[in-house]
């Protein structure tokens, strides 16, 4: 004697065989699509269930290909749509946390018909509400049938990269590109991922950062972005030299919340990367000091780069090779010394100023940047005998000194610059001489001296800093 569960279904796939109006199918169908909800009912069907299912898919996939052809059958087609959303979302239930179901399916070849008819249905020309359901619902379906599911990963991916997957991420339709970020996110692999780098691929991975800038509440978009691109520093280089200036800011707050995200790893490779970004492109935020300038989209961009620096190089993880990357400290340092330079021939952004409204500070996008550019050279130096002594070199402490004051264009700089004067000098003697001679010359506040835990002494008619063991304001 049959189980409930499976004379359940032996009943209901009877009546599938034997339905042929499209009423009386689609509410078979219908059936079939509750009974699968639950767990005991999807364990007990048998192929020819999927069977019946997928010659009314092609019974579909036939009209509607005709369709295409003949636009006077378009206004017959809304039955068969409504009947191929059911099949596609009675399949969706048919895989849920059941590998044997997606297993048959693939192998009945359910994923090669719908990513057919998915075709299909995206060059259909109508404004049907059944035909956007319909593409929802196969999208769906792949998306479940790819859980898990090694296999049916391999020939979704092998059957939709990049052209189906382009089509679907570019659609008007904010599900479909949702839904299409699903499947994308389930398929990908550091492998594939690599993939991407492929000329004929690359777009594929833009199309996905462009996906996000339209909707940033896309959670699936979001995913892939930092679950698998960040990942991959190839494909990071190879899609930002492709970006608008607006996607590539985009990107970078991505890499930034990434990095404050304490459970999250930017892999290092990315520092050089943005390193070399930032060196290639800092002067760009000079343009900034004329008003004519402040909508300057490659400034923003390196402002941007600048924020992530900073995170980055907060991070243990990230320090030490920022330390070693070549030239940053010296463009850290020569940014630096133009913008002061800048607000001390004219009155622009770059200007100490105590008299900003709270309105200017916020609309103004060069607002920080010096205090951002001290904030750098501080992490940099952070027991770093050799950028200690580089920042000497360049002349760099009596730069930082002059930055001491507070700066209501650059918030807390006066606290960066005292961090920057602790870490040069510590266990520096020849920097700690250097601010010494300052002090004593009228040329280095002694006030912000004591806030970075420091104090100048005579000792045989000599200079000399002493620590007063004091933890820096920041």
């Amino acid at each position: 004697m049959a189980e409930p569960a499976e004379a359940a279904l032996d009943a209901v796939a009877a009546q599938l065989g034997q339905a042929a109006a499209p009423s009386r199918c689609l509410a078979t169908v219908r059936q079939l699509t509750g009974l699968f909800r639950e767990a005991r009912h999807r364990e007990k069907a048998t192929e020819s269930v999927f069977q019946n299912l997928l010659q009314i898919l092609r019974k579909g996939t036939s009209d509607i290909d005709v369709a295409g052809k003949d636009v006077s059958a378009l206004a017959h087609l809304d039955d068969c749509l409504l009947l191929l959303s059911e099949c596609f979302r009675c399949l969706r239930n048919a895989c849920v946390q059941c590998t044997s179901n997606q297993n048959i399916l693939r192998n009945l070849g359910l994923i090669d018909d719908s990513v057919h008819l998915i075709q299909l249905l995206r060059k259909l020309e109508t404004d049907l509400e059944s035909s956007l359901t319909a593409f929802r619902c196969s999208l769906q379906f792949l998306g479940n049938i790819a859980t898990g599911n090694i296999d049916s990963q391999k020939r979704i991916w092998n059957l939709s990269v990049p052209f189906l997957f382009l089509d679907c991420l570019k659609h008007r339709d904010e599900k479909i590109v949702e839904y299409c970020c699903m499947i994308l996110f389930t398929c990908l692999n550091p492998e594939r991922t690599r993939e991407l780098r492929e000329e004929n691929k690359l777009n594929l991975a833009l199309a996905v950062l462009q996906a996000y800038r339209r909707y940033p509440e896309s959670e699936w978009a979001f995913l892939i972005v930092t679950n698998h691109l960040l990942k991959c520093p190839e494909l990071v280089k190879a899609t930002y030299a492709r970006l608008s200036n607006q996607e590539r800011t985009m990107l970078l707050e991505l890499v930034l919340s990434e990095i404050n995200d304490k459970n999250s790893i930017v892999c290092k490779e990315m520092d050089t990367f943005l390193a070399s970004c930032f060196q290639e492109k800092c002067q760009s935020v000079l343009q900034l000091a004329s008003a004519a300038n402040n909508e300057n989209e490659e400034a923003l961009v390196t402002l941007q780069l600048l924020d992530a620096l900073c995170e980055m190089t907060s991070s243990d993880e990230h320090l030490e090779h920022l330390q070693a990357c070549p030239y940053l400290l010296e463009t850290a340092v020569s940014t630096l010394r133009l913008a002061h330079l800048s607000g001390k021939q004219t009155t622009n952004v770059f200007t100490a100023a105590r008299s900003a409204t709270a309105q200017e500070q916020v609309s103004h996008p060069a607002v920080g940047f010096k205090s951002h550019l001290i904030r750098l050279i501080a992490n940099l130096c952070c027991r770093n005998k050799a950028n200690q002594d580089k920042v000497y070199e360049l002349d760099g402490i009596p730069l930082i000194l002059d930055n001491c004051s507070i700066d209501d264009n650059n918030p807390f700089i006066s606290q960066w610059a005292v961090y920057a004067i602790h870490n040069l000098t510590e266990q520096n003697e020849r920097n700690q001489e250097l601010i010494s001679q300052m002090e004593q010359q009228g040329l280095a506040d002694s006030s912000i001296l004591e806030k970075a835990g420091l104090k100048v002494e005579k000792e045989d008619q000599k200079l000399i800093l002493r620590s007063v063991r004091k933890t820096p304001d920041l």
